[in-house]
């Protein structure tokens, strides 16, 4: 049975209101997850570790090392929980990192309707390092449903210790960026749809890669997946989009929850356990 996001139950709209400096308004979601719910929490679990590595292939992946599902997964493919090794050094970073581009790509596909493909992930050669390029790139075709072709490209930071600090205002700065590694990143993104073999998918990418010829509407996002102890209305409030290249069309969002970490940590040991 396909995924339908059943973990977005948990995800509400917050009745904190942040507006920027600049006069926007901010998305804020409640997610009040359950991890005493186990049977979504395993369909959760099932479906984010097919980011990184399908569940079809990972036999023909760990047998040549003759290790288990969980060992190859735990080594090869989920940054690690902790710091071993000085080249693990960014490990439970990317960790936190992952899991907040994946839950903003969940929205996206789930509440929005966008198709966004999932190749970011399985292509990493170091684990415990973020894949280059835009972080999400969600697209609405007529083939999907939609009404017309639109692309929007999402920034994300995630923040689940520590002392509070500002990073949607980091998710708007590096956003800007997103305009001139966009065609890396759709070209990334086909690439891997015709390695894995989705070779009809790979072909819809092409729609938005020449957009000189085929314009379309292109959007952007910043979105900022927090922890509870560090979300702060006053220091969200202090954003300002007045120097993104696209202001008027950047939409923001934060996500808050209680211990993210201890949530993160959770998911990936129940996807390497039930793998």
């Amino acid at each position: 049975m396909p995924w339908t996001g059943k973990h977005l139950a948990w995800m509400t709209d917050s009745t904190a209101v942040v507006t920027t400096s600049c006069g926007r308004s901010v998305k804020v979601y409640d997610f009040s997850y359950d991890m005493a719910d186990s049977i979504t929490m395993s369909a959760w679990a099932k479906h984010f570790r097919n980011h990184y590595c399908s569940d079809n292939e990972i036999d023909s992946l760990c047998l040549p090392m003759k290790i288990s599902r969980k060992a190859y997964l735990e080594n090869y493919k989920f940054p690690v929980k902790k710091i071993i090794y000085k080249e693990q050094k960014h490990g439970p970073a990317t960790r936190a990192g992952d899991f907040a581009e994946i839950l903003v790509s969940d929205v996206l596909t789930y509440h929005f309707k966008y198709w966004v493909p999932r190749v970011r992930y399985s292509f990493k050669v170091n684990p415990n390092s973020s894949d280059q390029g835009s972080d999400v790139v969600g697209m609405l075709l007529t083939e999907y449903g939609a009404t017309r072709n639109e692309l929007i490209v999402y920034e994300v930071k995630a923040k689940f210790t520590g002392s509070p600090i500002n990073r949607l205002q980091d998710a708007v700065d590096h956003s800007d960026k997103d305009k001139r590694r966009l065609a890396e990143s759709l070209n990334a993104i086909r690439q891997r749809l015709n390695w894995t073999g989705y070779t009809e998918e790979s072909e819809k990418v092409i729609r938005f890669q020449n957009p000189e010829d085929n314009p379309y509407p292109l959007r952007y996002g910043a979105a900022a997946v927090v922890t509870k102890k560090v979300f702060d209305k006053n220091k969200l409030s202090e954003t300002s989009t007045l120097k993104h290249s696209n202001k008027d069309s950047l939409d923001l969002m934060v996500i808050q929850g209680a211990e993210m970490m201890d949530l993160v940590h959770h998911l990936y040991e129940k996807a390497a356990d039930e793998a």
